[in-house]
């Protein structure tokens, strides 16, 4: 959840760990702190965003060529400048900074209370580092073997990295459960918790797996072990990435980029992985268990937020084309409720990160019962991506914008070509049908580039429902997990309630909050429940409700009925959410920023929920 950062080399450090702090601030910007190690160890830091944080350190010492820094999410103890990291350890001796949580901190804590440590702050993490130097003191060992020791004794998730005020050719860092990279220079080594604070020096990388630790050290020698203490050989990876990909490149926000990339990341998600003409489509990760897929007589799609709703359009798709029953779940439920698994499900697990704690609970527990696990993420060599039998990569590219866009439409894209690839394994689609939904599915790219023409038109909507309480999303089939989607962003990024329901519940309920003061969005694109959703219009309309209809273009009967009508470009009913949610995606965004929101980093979010 937090973002956490290290160097180690001949280069100034501080500037590497303050931009490399911005680059990781959408993991968390509660607060921010560096430590930096120069002749003495120098910490500093804030409550605010790393911007704050520098302002604060202005005209202070800040040469040294070994540092760590953070950027908080919190979980334990309020955001402030105590319960900032880096945590130093009673003596002054070690400083510490962690992205995660120890669930048995407070029995940790009163032991070491009683050993006569005190503590200032009100985190799991003062406590680990204390842990950390009484281990190092009762053994008389090295860094390492200290951190090695303590991290056997704790429970729970953590990225960590650890420096020493007498050792400043030496960084030490560990991760379970929540990511880590190293990145490998000449004679130089960063750790990050992913890969956009490293792209700018160098690809080399290693991605350290659960329950392993490195040692980086000033000669340019390291070393990776497991927390059993034995050595690993690890492998080196090439970072696809570019630089250019995690800048804004023009656009004033992230979101409002990722918005606009999202027809290149449709196409890079499908580009080698079907063809139209020929009418084939080929997904290695599921040719790989062709067999177990199509004897399989239940998927189960587990996520969270965003890609929750990807999953059941997910569970829409394979149910209508590959005829198999599928259930989605919220993976922060699934472990907990005692869930029935068997040995010939499919369990697909959906998460733009790949690092969602919950996700990875979910997945350990249907590995346990011997189901296969078909990962989908965005982020190559995730913890998902690792813990997977097969999978596959959406190619969104780096996403940094806190709301999810372009994650979504890629997940949604990948689903279309899995259910339509298992339908054709299991000959419950026409080779004709087949074809239509793939030539139409590469036309979505420019569909959705017709879409976003429309944005003056949306921005002048915001202007006028910027400062409402309350909104309706209302959708049927297809387009009712993008109504959920819709309602998601508004909430996330201009604190609006929001609200989705399938359009004919609305009626059951939530037709009483109804009332002229009330913006209720349609998505009314879907031709096979046209006369039903004119319907539920009508019923708005009768108590005054404010109505903005997103249909297709050319559509005159709603168009008589709604207050503001959107018109995308037509399409087949089953790809119609890759472009309804266009319009939604850039109405949440003028909302937001017209109420003056911070678009990339809405309060009390973070990008990657690393932590249950």
């Amino acid at each position: 959840m937090c973002g956490i950062v290290g160097y180690i080399g001949n280069k100034d450090a501080f500037p590497i760990l303050v931009k490399g702090l911005k680059r990781l601030e959408y993991r968390g910007y509660d607060s921010a702190g560096i430590a930096l190690l120069n002749g003495d160890l120098s910490v500093y830091k804030k409550a605010g965003k790393v911007s704050d944080l520098e302002k604060s350190i202005e005209g202070k010492h800040l040469s040294a060529t070994i540092g760590i820094g953070h950027t908080r999410w919190a979980t334990h103890g309020v955001p402030n400048d105590v319960n900032a990291h880096p945590h130093i350890s009673q003596s002054g001796n070690l400083a510490i900074i962690h992205n995660g949580i120890i669930e048995n901190y407070a029995a940790i804590k009163e032991e070491l209370q009683k050993r006569g440590y005190t503590f200032t702050s009100d985190t799991d993490t003062e406590v680990l580092v204390n842990l950390i130097e009484e281990v190092r003191k009762t053994e008389n060992t090295t860094l390492d073997e200290a951190v090695r020791i303590a991290l056997n004794e704790v429970v729970g998730a953590y990225a960590i990295l650890v420096i020493d005020r007498n050792n400043p050719d030496q960084l030490v860092g560990a991760r379970k459960g929540s990511p880590l990279v190293i990145g490998i220079g000449e004679n130089e080594f960063y750790f990050a918790s992913d890969a956009t604070p490293i792209i700018e020096y160098t690809k080399n990388v290693v991605y350290l797996d659960d329950q392993e630790y490195g040692i980086v050290n000033r000669d340019g020698t390291f070393t990776v072990r497991t927390l059993g203490n034995v050595e690993k050989s690890p492998a080196i990876q090439k970072l696809e990435m570019s630089l250019e990909n995690i800048e804004k490149g023009g656009f004033e926000h992230f979101m409002l980029k990722e918005i606009y990339e999202q027809p290149k990341a449709i196409e890079d998600s499908l580009r080698g992985r079907m063809n139209a003409l020929q009418g084939w489509i080929k997904l290695g990760g599921l040719s790989e268990y062709e067999t177990r897929i199509d004897k399989a007589e239940r998927f189960i799609i587990t996520a969270c937020g965003t890609s929750w709703h990807s999953g059941l359009i997910g569970e829409y798709l394979i149910e209508d084309l590959a005829r198999v029953p599928v259930e989605v779940e919220y993976a922060s439920e699934f472990r907990y409720r005692n869930p029935i698994i068997h040995e010939g499900d499919v369990v697909m697990a959906i998460s733009q990160s790949g690092e969602t704690a919950d996700t990875l609970a979910a997945i350990e527990l249907a590995k346990d019962r011997q189901a296969l696990i078909y990962g989908i993420c965005n982020v190559i060599g995730s913890s998902i991506a690792r813990a997977s039998h097969a999978g596959s990569y959406t190619h969104a590219g780096p996403e940094i914008g806190v709301a999810s866009t372009k994650a979504f439409s890629t997940q949604i894209s990948l689903l279309t070509l899995i259910a339509l690839q298992i339908a054709q394994q299991k000959g419950t689609i026409a080779t004709s049908q087949l074809r239509t939904f793939l030539y139409e599915l590469e036309s979505i790219p420019r569909k959705i580039e017709e879409t976003l023409k429309l944005d003056a038109q949306i921005k002048e909507l915001a202007g006028i429902y910027k400062d409402a309480k309350n909104f309706l999303y209302l959708g049927r089939g297809y387009n009712f997990p993008v109504a959920l989607e819709g309602a998601l962003k508004l909430k996330e990024i201009s604190y609006i309630h929001a609200e989705g329901y399938p359009a004919a519940e609305m009626k059951h309920g939530p037709i009483a909050l109804i009332d002229e003061e009330m913006p209720v969005v349609f998505l009314a694109t879907n031709q096979s429940a046209y006369e039903k959703i004119v319907s539920n219009v009508q019923e708005v309309k009768a108590r005054k409700g404010k109505i903005i209809a997103v249909v297709n273009k050319g559509d005159k009967q709603i168009r008589a009925l709604a207050d503001h009508v959107i018109e995308v470009p037509e399409t087949e009913e089953i790809l119609s959410p890759l472009v309804t949610i266009v319009p939604l995606q850039l109405l949440a965004y003028h909302i937001a920023i017209l109420r003056g929101c911070n678009v990339d980093q809405p309060r009390n979010l973070a990008k990657s929920v690393t932590v249950e």
